[in-house]
């Protein structure tokens, strides 16, 4: 051990001397990735991978940084910020709160290349937590609410003629002393709740787009029983066609907005498929503007249809991936990471969590609380994960003393009885109509944003009563933005039987104490069994798992497997359908991780392991 951290202070210093003044701040736990962010071009990756123009550039690096009080105006710099890492976290090289009081500043400088002039000029940002104002030299050109989507503006008439370009960021974020969807983040992380996250936090980049007319974005859907993939495409300007192109490989398969596909190759978690898709606009025949984009051909549906001849209860609904049965078995998985907080060191950091979830045998992740950036969901496609989306909340189950940080009025307004697993004597938060507003504004800008990723086949609009309102409407809502998949209404309790699936909670042993047969039933969490390894821990005491705490792997893994057995019973007595364990990794002081969270050790027999998750997911064949 004290050979390993003798050579992670060498590779300190040395990105101290390639950065300057920069290095990760703090003495926290990191992961390996931690010493392989090259502080010159921090996740270089293209951001979004389903939609790629050739020209783009990377803003992410150092950029100046100051915290002002909420009214006071940028005048000078309180030193470097390593975007697109949150102040809080250790990449950013500045580990420091924020608060509610106060504002996040950035700034930086760029240069246009000369061929670009004739171009839109395009700012993306990945993401910023949580509303964000954008100024070029001086001009505002824009501003965002929302954590967890893209967003961009057009800053083509506030650039200079030559020269250096002055971008400039003002960010504020209430955390949990708001009506902001804000997940897992709180002001005074315990428990389950975990360090705020303010600020950009995904990649910053440039495009030039065609003046005349450019691609905004599109949306496949895949229709089985015609074999036909549609292809809705949004574009602005002066155009007269879209052409559309689907391709198996370099061979192309069709062509058209509605394309008929023989002997389609189906996406699966066994067989992840990537068709390849070349849209372009046209002009009197010629192209304007073209995008390189992929998709996936796959149906997720509910159905009572017999699954076998000696099935008890044969007509519990249950899931279909192109029409066949598939339990749906795999991690909550929360994105959080020791040193990143909410982004990844690095984008093979950001696959690892993914490739050991699929190693393990499991063939989905339940994504908790958290939205993540683009290239996340490209390897879940790639790699043949299905994914449970949930929204992320504004609230928590009954809002209890623990939160003493908070306003009178937003503990007000955020408290209600969470009726766990039960159908009886759950209340809905006092929502006031500003919050309802903007739950629907972000909920349908994740959905919008991320609907494209055909590894996404559930929807989750709420977890545990937290922040939960009028749950028939979120489910309509949730229904008419996107009718291809399936909706897990309210994970956790508080039910309305509005959704496709009802989705209980037990923690350690796996159970369904409520169980309604006109819904798809899962057991939505369950496990938490912890093991605190010393050496990669958050913090040195307090650590604690949901269930049963060991001090080793083997006595973990026996027990996991015990409740895999009571899973099968599940599966053939009760027409269970999926199940979730908590969880990927330890987070902060929670460490009912598979792996600890610097993600250096693994706690189990990684075999064992997968046989013992396969044979769950057999159990349903």
């Amino acid at each position: 051990m004290k050979r390993i951290l003798l050579t992670l202070s060498a590779l300190m210093v040395t990105m101290m001397a390639i950065a300057g003044n920069w290095a990760p701040a703090g003495n926290l736990i990191k992961t390996r990735w931690a010493f392989q962010v090259d502080p010159k071009s921090p996740l270089p990756e293209y951001p979004r991978p389903q939609m790629v123009r050739d020209d783009w550039q990377n803003l992410n690096g150092l950029w100046n940084y100051a915290i002002l009080p909420k009214t006071d105006s940028y005048n000078k710099a309180d030193g470097e910020i390593l975007v697109p890492f949150c102040v809080e976290s250790s990449l950013s090289g500045v580990q420091k709160r924020v608060g509610k009081d106060h504002a996040l500043w950035y700034e930086r400088t760029f240069k246009v290349p000369a061929k670009w002039r004739k171009d839109k000029l395009l700012l993306h940002f990945g993401a910023v937590d949580w509303s964000a104002e954008v100024w070029v030299n001086g001009i505002k050109v824009g501003s965002h609410t929302g954590g967890y989507t893209p967003f961009s503006m057009d800053i083509t008439s506030a650039l200079r003629k030559s020269g250096r370009q002055t971008l400039q960021v003002k960010v504020t974020d209430d955390t949990d002393n708001g009506y902001q969807p804000r997940g897992k983040q709180v002001e005074a992380p315990h428990g389950i709740w975990y360090t705020p996250v303010t600020g950009i936090w995904q990649t910053v980049w440039l495009e030039p787009v065609p003046a005349k007319a450019a691609i905004t974005s599109y949306y496949p859907v895949w229709n089985a029983e015609k074999k036909e993939l549609n292809v809705d495409v949004e574009a602005d300007g002066d155009y007269d066609a879209v052409s559309v192109r689907l391709l198996d490989g370099q061979t192309v398969v069709g062509e058209g907005q509605v394309i008929a596909v023989v002997n389609p190759k189906l996406w699966s978690p066994d067989s992840p498929y990537l068709y390849n898709l070349d849209i372009a606009l046209l002009k009197k025949g010629k192209v304007v503007d073209q995008v390189k984009g992929y998709t996936a051909l796959r149906t997720i549906v509910k159905s009572s249809e017999k699954i076998t001849k000696d099935r008890r209860y044969a007509t519990h609904n249950h899931m279909r991936l192109n029409g066949e049965p598939l339990f749906h078995f795999g991690p909550l998985d929360q994105g959080w990471w020791p040193d990143g907080l909410y982004t990844a060191p690095t984008d093979e950091a950001l696959k690892y969590d993914i490739v050991k979830t699929k190693e393990w045998g499991w063939n989905m992740i339940r994504k908790h609380i958290k939205v993540e950036p683009a290239r996340w969901y490209y390897w879940c496609d790639k790699l043949g994960v299905m994914v449970w989306q949930d929204m992320p909340c504004s609230g928590d189950h009954g809002n209890r003393g623990d939160f003493d940080t908070r306003d009178a009025e937003v503990r007000k307004n955020t408290h209600n009885i969470w009726s766990s697993d039960s159908f009886l004597g759950g209340t809905d938060c006092i929502i006031p109509q500003e919050w309802q507003d903007n739950y629907y504004k972000e909920w349908g800008e994740i959905i919008d944003a991320f609907k494209g990723f055909q590894c996404i086949v559930v929807w989750v609009p709420f977890n545990e009563a937290w922040g939960q309102f009028d749950t028939p409407r979120a489910v309509r809502f949730t229904r008419e933005k996107d009718p291809t998949r399936l909706i897990n209404e309210s994970s956790g309790g508080n039910y309305a039987l509005c959704g496709d699936i009802q989705d209980v909670h037990h923690y350690a042993c796996p159970s369904m104490r409520a169980v309604e047969r006109d819904m798809i039933n899962v057991i939505g969490e369950y496990g938490g069994l912890g093991w605190p390894i010393q050496g990669h821990l958050w913090q040195a005491d307090k650590n604690w798992g949901y269930g049963n705490v060991f001090d080793n792997g083997a006595d973990l893994l026996a027990l996991y497997a015990g409740f895999a057995d009571v899973l099968k019973d599940f599966i053939r007595l009760m027409g269970c359908s999926g199940a979730v364990y908590t969880q990927t990794t330890d987070v902060e002081i929670e460490v009912n991780g598979i792996m600890t969270y610097d993600r250096a050790i693994i706690k189990v027999d990684e075999k064992r392991f997968a046989e013992i998750n396969r044979s769950v997911i057999n159990a349903m064949k």
